[in-house]
């Protein structure tokens, strides 16, 4: 029997801090499953296939969860190579995956230790965030300004205005600016994107504060927009514009549920009697997915992959290659898998495209490419502002 959807808990708890996996699936399993694939290995799967069903989720690649142990499975499911299934992480299992400042204190310490975790409080995000503005602009102050409080903390206050862009300039206008590319490298749970909450302190911020990159984006859309229909076809321009990338898989999939809460909480502040289409969450999920992804930043491919390439020898033997790249401590020419992005305004070939095995030609193949692509000058088209 389906439910009204004002009784989903996805929209009772929408501003929670921490985001239950259990909320999503039973809003829509689709929808988490679309926040736990990897697309990289995803086709990597479907082309040593030669089969388009294929799906590969993120993985662990954190040893923090094989504690978690099971009378009937032991730890399986939760090694560090495991992939996310939904099952681990919903039902009894639900609440296994927390943000950082939720954690246990040994084990942000250690977490700091092993893989240098240490997030950033939002007024520092904010201050880089605004500098970044700032160059944009050509003026300080456009969101809000920075404050020091009497106690010594230091937060701001944002600008009450609509934001004004800069008169007669057609490449600072505010479709441009919310077609702009953002990334957050090594992202954890995503602070300088979105900010829901103080990633140090475990504090929500409400919606009229928040200082994100993707945050600035929606508040953008929402001050030019005056429907839903509108507003949800340039939203999603901001989030196929926004990216991140980050090792582990625990701080991914929070990153990604963030910027899914993120939507949701912004539609529904612009438009609180109208119903947002399940449809319209799902699509979302999808470019998320797409645009926050599983890397080592520092090799440009999928974590630990450089250690998994094997060949074979003269005898049919299964050897593991050896990467020069991570033996000699080079930034470039490793032979793991290179981690796949997508140029979401990129258009189709008028000739001579070739499917490549196990692609689905209904995805959009011709849109993705490495993240080196991105990284080394590949731009958006002239004419997407009129697309």
């Amino acid at each position: 029997m389906a439910l009204d959807k004002e009784t989903y808990r996805i929209f009772e708890h929408i501003t929670d801090v921490d985001i239950s996996e259990q909320d999503i699936w039973d809003y829509e399993p689709d929808v988490l499953n679309k926040l736990l694939i990897d697309h990289t290995m995803s086709a990597k799967a479907r082309a040593e296939s030669n089969d388009q069903s294929k799906f590969v989720n993120i993985f662990w690649a954190t040893h923090d969860y094989e504690a978690m142990k099971r009378m009937d499975q032991g730890n399986e499911g939760y090694r560090y190579d495991d992939q996310i299934m939904p099952e681990k992480i919903i039902g009894q299992n639900g609440r296994v995956i927390m943000p950082r400042v939720l954690k246990d204190k040994q084990l942000q310490i250690d977490r700091t230790k092993d893989k240098a975790e240490v997030f950033t409080p939002s007024w520092v995000c904010n201050a880089q965030n605004n500098l970044i503005d700032e160059a944009w602009f050509g003026r300080k102050d456009v969101f809000n300004h920075e404050i020091v409080n009497e106690d010594g903390t230091h937060s701001w206050i944002p600008t009450e205005e609509k934001i004004e862009f800069p008169e007669g300039d057609k490449q600072k206008t505010w479709k441009k600016y919310v077609t702009e590319n953002r990334l957050e490298i090594t992202c954890g749970e995503a602070p300088y994107l979105v900010s829901r909450y103080d990633t140090t302190t475990g504090e929500s911020i409400p919606l009229a504060n928040r200082i994100g990159l993707l945050d600035r984006k929606l508040r953008i859309v929402g001050e030019n927009t005056t429907n839903p229909g509108e507003w949800l076809d340039w939203a999603r321009k901001a989030y196929m514009h926004t990216y991140g990338y980050e090792w582990q898989g625990d701080n991914l999939l929070l990153a990604r549920e963030a910027l899914l809460y993120t939507f949701i909480e912004y539609y529904k502040a612009k438009f609180p009697d109208e119903e947002l289409k399940k449809s319209s969450i799902v699509g979302i999920a999808r470019i998320i997915s797409w645009n926050l992804w599983q890397m080592d930043g520092i090799k440009m491919v999928v974590p630990d992959s450089c250690d998994k390439q094997y060949e074979e020898n003269l005898w049919g033997e299964k050897i593991k290659r050896e990467c020069k790249a991570c033996k000699e401590g080079t930034a470039t020419g490793h032979i793991g898998v290179q981690c796949l992005i997508r140029d979401w305004s990129k258009a189709k070939p008028k000739e001579g495209y070739q499917l490549k095995p196990g692609e689905d030609p209904k995805s959009s193949p011709w849109q993705k490419l490495t993240f080196q692509s991105l990284l080394y000058g590949h731009n958006r088209t002239e004419d997407e502002e009129d697309a």
